[in-house]
Formats: C-alpha cells, structure tokens, sequence
C-alpha cells in the first residue's frame, strides 16, 4: 500500500520560513519523480515544484521561484520543501505526490499517489 505522509505545516508570519516533509512508503520512491502542489480555499490545486529521480533537475512554479527549493533524500524515501519568504498568499493545503517514470510534470492529472495534505497559514 503507498502512503505519502506530510508534515511540516503550520501557522507563521509573512517573511518566516517553514520546511515541509513528505515520507513515501510502499512504492520504489527512488524510481518516483515527485512534486510539490498546493489548494487554498475556493481555487484549483496547483503545482508549485517538481524534482527529478536523481535530484539532477527541478521546476518552480513562478510564483514560488527563488523563495522554495524541493529536494530529496532517496535513502529516507522523503520528499521536501523549504519554504522561505513566505507571503499570505501562500496560504494553502500543500500536497506530495509521486509520478511514475523519468520525466517532469506540472499537471495534477500526470501524477499517481498523493498525500493528504498539510495545512501551512501565513498571516500578514
């Protein structure tokens, strides 16, 4: 059974910094391309990282370029996400996922398992 666990989220003011976690199991997590989206209330999910089996390439969505960075531990099988600068904006239900195969995706729809999601709440 796959289980993409998060945690890491929490309430911080705007300029602060939080660091999410996913912990992968049951799926060859090293074999998995993984990504980063998120759902504030009222809109669509939407991407915000992705990051390739071997680390070697990563994605930002715009809006989050140069205040996030995703990375991975494929001995942990665990996914992150460093969040820097954050605005209330950022506000969101932040979800892991995990896409079979070699390359990148930004769509929802392209990826397979997901995590139930962790709260993050940045006030202003």
């Amino acid at each position: 059974q796959v289980q993409l666990v998060e945690s890491g989220g929490g309430l911080v003011q705007a300029g602060g910094s939080l660091r999410l976690s996913c912990a992968a199991s049951g799926l060859p997590f090293s074999l998995y391309v993984m990504g980063w989206f998120r759902q504030a209330p009222g809109k669509e999910r939407e991407f915000v990282a992705t990051i390739t089996r071997s680390s070697s390439v990563t994605y930002y969505a715009d809006s989050v370029k140069g205040r996030f960075a995703i990375s991975r531990d494929n001995a942990k099988a665990t996914l992150y996400l460093q969040m820097n600068s954050l605005k209330p904006e950022d506000t969101a239900v932040y979800y892991c996922a995990s896409r079979w195969g070699s390359t990148q995706a930004m769509g929802a729809h392209e990826y397979n398992y997901w995590g139930q999601g962790t709260q993050v709440t940045v006030s202003s």
